[in-house]
């Protein structure tokens, strides 16, 4: 199979996996004392630094967390509940982990402002600013979107909101690992990593929290990490989650170069081959790995169906018991629901090769044929 789904999640790299089997060896508990114990905690503190280099930050405000939807609960909740009833301000496009927290927050009297983005899928920074109430206690706004690749001006709303004194939160989920991402450039005061998105083992992710941030634990057991999330640390994984960091840092502008190019090629290669493409967020800086694309005459779930075993890419739409929704984030950039639902989401990786895509372009060709004619 041609994979083309890196968005969804990566392969674990070769090194990594190296690391997290070397891991294993290390038996002792890191909050013990003894040499075992010790052995543990240094690796445990070489991860963090590796994380923090990564990202432009200290050690000591990376959070270790299960993954991604923890990261964004412990994010989210985590401050507001420290800052007491307030408002909030996000986007209708973020994804499912900051959504759900913030619905679940409404329920608990936290008043949430959802703004809509342009027609290429990036939300105004002057939105943002003109829905701060005075009573506002958090503004969370993903780095780059999920399906479509698009930035979301992270930077500029960083600054305003730190004259303003808010708290900023961005789930950088998709981008960390495939652009190069500093949180002192972004202003954020929390930042969302996930492990298996850049070539790391899953179930594991990290939480950037600003020194001076006051967050609420989610959980409560013992003291581990700072404080803010208990239990024995996934010795094993944050070792990937490190080593997926290190690589990322010494690889990050080779990948931008490798990826931006070989989803170029197959972009122009499906534009040869299938007429009626829409490049949704054409004119919009994305994420150089990433194509969301609507296909007339189709729906995404037939084509991603049609495939099969050979090429693995992601429908825009989300099907249960047979019925197809549209995706939200496509219908806010003014798609109609036709078009949103003949949505595929195309994602290379650092080791998609130029044979794979051309070949993968003649195959999804091949299965737009057959599913219009049929």
């Amino acid at each position: 199979m041609i994979y083309l789904d890196h968005n969804a999640t990566t392969p674990v790299d070769r090194e990594v996996k190296e690391a997290v089997c070397s891991s294993l060896d290390l038996y002792g508990n890191p909050s013990s004392t003894h040499a075992p114990g010790r052995k543990a905690r240094e690796l445990i503190d070489r991860a963090r630094a590796s994380v923090a280099e990564l990202i432009g930050a200290r050690p000591e405000e990376i959070v270790f967390t299960s993954g991604g939807t923890e990261s964004n609960n412990l994010a989210i909740i985590g401050c507001v509940q420290s800052l007491g009833k307030g408002h909030i301000v996000t986007t209708g496009i973020e994804h499912p982990s900051v959504m759900n927290p913030l619905r679940y927050l409404q329920k608990q009297g936290f008043r949430v402002t959802f703004l809509g983005t342009d027609h290429n899928g990036a939300v105004c920074p002057d939105d943002i600013l003109k829905a701060l109430e005075p009573d506002t206690v958090l503004v969370t706004v993903m780095h780059s979107n999920n399906e479509t690749g698009v930035f979301q001006p992270v930077r500029e709303i960083g600054a305003a909101l730190k004259e303003r004194g808010v708290p900023f939160h961005t789930d950088a989920a998709q981008s960390i690992g495939k652009v190069p991402v500093n949180v002192q450039d972004l202003g954020a005061d929390m930042m969302t990593i996930v492990s298996h998105k850049f070539y790391g083992p899953k179930g594991v992710g990290a939480l950037y929290v600003r020194r001076g941030v006051r967050l609420q634990p989610m959980m409560h057991g013992a003291g581990h990490e700072g404080g803010l999330r208990p239990g024995t640390e996934n010795i094993p994984g944050i070792a990937g989650l490190g080593k997926a960091s290190e690589m990322a840092r010494r690889d990050i502008h080779h990948r931008v170069e490798h990826t931006g190019r070989v989803t170029g090629l197959l972009h122009q290669r499906l534009l040869e081959l299938i007429p009626g493409i829409r490049l949704n967020g054409e004119a919009a800086p994305r994420l150089p790995n990433t194509l969301n694309i609507s296909i007339k005459g189709i729906t995404g779930a037939a084509l991603v169906g049609s495939l099969e075993d050979k090429v693995a890419i992601s429908a825009g739409s989300a099907c249960h018991s047979g019925v197809c929704t549209p995706s939200e984030v496509l219908l806010s950039m003014g798609l109609s629901r036709t078009e949103a639902l003949s949505a595929v989401r195309i994602s290379t990786g650092k080791d998609t090769t130029e044979e794979e895509v051309l070949e993968a372009a003649e195959l999804i060709a091949e299965a737009v044929a057959r599913l219009r004619q049929a």
